[in-house]
């Protein structure tokens, strides 16, 4: 089922999903890009939630951890840079 609505903290909130993509050098509109177009799914090593890897429009390879709240919405909960 598609993604709907992507939960986002507030930008200013220092323990918020924005604030913690930033310091990946990441923004909201790389993260969705990749929640909605996919690569490759599986499951994090290190907190066992969903994971997805893609390309973000400007053609970096990413990782996103997320929580899924229920069918259609999702919670970003970190994204960082794949090396290749």
């Amino acid at each position: 089922m598609p993604v709907i609505d992507i939960i986002w903290d507030l930008p200013d909130d220092p323990d918020g999903n924005v604030q913690h993509i930033a310091e990946h050098g990441l923004v909201p509109s790389d993260v969705e890009h990749v929640l909605k177009h996919p690569t490759r799914r599986s499951k994090s090593r290190s907190s066992s939630r969903p994971i997805v890897f893609g390309q973000t429009p400007s053609g970096e390879n990413i990782a996103v951890v997320y929580e899924e709240l229920d069918d259609s919405t999702y919670y970003p909960v970190t994204a960082y840079v794949v090396e290749d």
